[in-house]
């Protein structure tokens, strides 16, 4: 590259200049992976068609709730070292390694992954090349896509330049995506020329540094590896409601049962608490594409396995209708329920293929005076369900309710006073912990009755 094309740039310990970034993509995966790369030392610019999402990063605001990102937003804008535009062009020219991250949606009337948005991202990227440059794909997709991504990067790329694409996939988790970020647990990179490695070893150096393994792989494996955790975690949770079920019929415990299963190393503790089930934007659409894709290589044991883990899934949302239809005799119609959650989980305002908002619009549909209330959620919940009323508290959702369900486990509603709520609602209150998160003797001793899923309590 030389220096009328590549503009000259800050170095690392070692005197070597740093790779210039771009990230194509700036909701939840890009807008964190930019602001971290900026705190990692990187000259960064973030791309999106979204004018006003440009303008609000640009601004130092994060248009949704993650723990730690507003702060790590203002110090890379502050510093110089983020900026955001709308021009592909601009950032083409710029950087010397792109990340891809923008969404792979469901598509409409499939199980399939929209690949649309990824697709023009790295040909627009291709054609406004200026000088050699590293395309690395975040974005989730089905296996596949990267190999026929190489070849359209090829097709479309200025000639003469030295063009390569490789997948780097991500694996944040809501709530803890800063963390996850800057200390990745590992860092799989798919399809890489020793080039376009060391490129990303530079990229990733200081996590590298401090013990993250580093596995280098083929473009299949890459891409298989995300969604293929994501199916397994929807597995392990998909499981351990079906044993829930189980231990409703048999009068178990399925908390003490997923405590002593948890302390078998070949299982381990975490994603095995029953519930209401996952949501969120990855989890479900993940396993569905998958599900998806493994039907078209013929891999059919996969489809009836992730059938069947989505299947237990959604059930478990009705499988709370019931009960809070049976805890109010048989009808909700016209009894006020107060439904203290709406986020797929704690720690985010994310609401997409929600649980909680999916069970208070059943019940809603059902005739029953539903109030939600979410510490976080409630904005983008009124977006989604606009029919539904909101409150704005604990308090209030609670207020003269017939049956108080706990949909997401906010610490706001697991350290909530029971004696205190109690006399704000109708006599003979039940609450409905679709989490088993609430300490159910405390509730029980201040009057409540509680319910749990698979809970002997």
């Amino acid at each position: 590259m030389t220096e009328q094309t590549a503009p000259s740039r800050g170095t690392d310990q070692t005197d070597q200049p740093r790779p210039r970034i771009s990230v194509v993509g700036t909701g939840y995966l890009g807008a964190t992976h930019a602001a971290a790369m900026a705190e990692l030392g990187f000259d960064v610019v973030g791309v999106d068609v979204d004018p006003a999402k440009v303008e609000a990063l640009s601004a130092g605001k994060v248009p949704f709730y993650e723990p730690g990102l507003p702060e790590l937003l203002v110090r890379g804008v502050e510093s110089g070292r983020l900026r955001f535009t709308t021009d592909l062009a601009e950032a083409a020219a710029f950087a010397d390694v792109h990340f891809v991250c923008v969404g792979t949606p469901q598509r409409p009337g499939s199980n399939g992954a929209d690949l649309r948005y990824v697709e023009a991202a790295f040909e627009g990227l291709a054609q406004h090349l200026t000088h050699d440059a590293l395309l690395v794909g975040k974005s989730t997709v089905p296996v596949g896509t990267g190999a026929r991504m190489a070849a359209r990067v090829r097709e479309v790329a200025p000639a003469g330049l030295r063009v390569e694409l490789a997948w780097n996939p991500e694996f944040l988790r809501e709530g803890k995506a800063v963390h996850d970020t800057l200390s990745p647990d590992r860092v799989v990179v798919g399809g890489a020329s020793p080039w376009g490695d060391d490129l990303l070893r530079q990229v990733y150096a200081r996590p590298l540094s401090e013990g993250t393994p580093f596995i280098a792989t083929d473009l299949p494996t890459a891409e298989l590896v995300k969604v293929s955790a994501n199916a397994f975690l929807a597995t392990k949770i998909s499981f351990i409601n079906a044993i829930s079920q189980v231990c409703d019929k048999a009068g178990a415990d399925v908390t003490v049962l997923s405590d002593a299963l948890g302390h078998d190393v070949r299982i381990g503790r975490q994603f095995l608490n029953a519930g209401l089930g996952f949501g969120g934007g990855c989890l479900p659409k993940d396993i569905r594409a998958l599900m998806h894709r493994a039907g078209e290589l013929g891999a059919h044991s996969l489809v009836a396995l992730m059938q069947d883990v989505d299947e237990i899934n959604m059930w478990q949302r009705q499988r709370v209708i019931d009960m809070a239809v049976q805890a109010c005799g048989g009808s909700v119609l016209n009894r006020r329920i107060g439904v203290l959650g709406a986020a797929f989980k704690p720690d985010t305002d994310d609401v997409r293929d929600s649980p909680a908002l999916n069970v208070a619009a059943g019940l809603h549909l059902r005739g029953a005076q539903v109030v939600v209330y979410d510490p976080e959620a409630g904005e983008t919940s009124r977006r989604m369900f606009p029919t539904l009323t909101y409150g704005t508290s604990t308090e209030e959702a609670v207020t003269d309710a017939d049956v108080v369900l706990v949909l997401t486990e906010w610490p706001v509603f697991r350290e909530a006073d029971p004696a205190k709520l109690l006399g704000l609602t109708r006599p003979g209150a039940t609450v409905i912990d679709a989490r088993n998160c609430l300490p159910a003797d405390t509730w029980r001793q201040a009057g409540w009755t509680y319910r749990g899923l698979g809970a002997a309590r």
